[in-house]
């Protein structure tokens, strides 16, 4: 492979490890705001999809954005958290693009964290993760 600068290949595996920790803090971020200022919102699309008790699943989605994102940060079952995460922003970019003034984010935003979901997915967990032993 030409390349520019071929010592960087040693590093290769920081890739994913950053790319990781960042969604994960991302996603911990997301799952946050739905237990506080975004929580009004997210009952309305639920409602607006009729899912019943739109409440609790919006304490669903909260609670597994966290998980996932602690998941994502530690590298631990990485490409499990990596392809919940997509499926659920593959979900949100399509209602985002039906009815934008549900949710009120933008699709470049989910298009970017789809995209780095599934580069982990495709990639695995990179350095300092708890997925290498396995």
């Amino acid at each position: 492979m030409l390349s520019i600068f071929p010592n960087l290949f040693t590093y290769s595996l920081l890739a994913p490890f950053l790319l990781r920790v960042v969604i994960g803090i991302i996603f911990i971020d997301l799952g946050y705001f739905k237990f506080g200022k975004e929580k009004p919102a997210w009952n309305m699309f639920f409602e607006t999809i009729h899912f019943k008790p739109n409440y609790l699943f919006v304490i669903l989605l909260a609670i597994i954005e966290i998980v996932s994102g602690a998941f994502l940060i530690l590298g631990y079952l990485t490409q499990m958290a990596a392809l919940i995460m997509a499926v659920i922003l593959f979900a949100e970019a399509y209602v985002e693009l039906r009815d934008g003034s549900i949710l009120k984010r933008d699709i470049v935003f989910y298009t970017l964290l789809l995209v780095i979901c599934v580069s982990l997915l495709l990639t695995g967990a990179g350095a300092f993760a708890l997925d290498l032993p396995l």
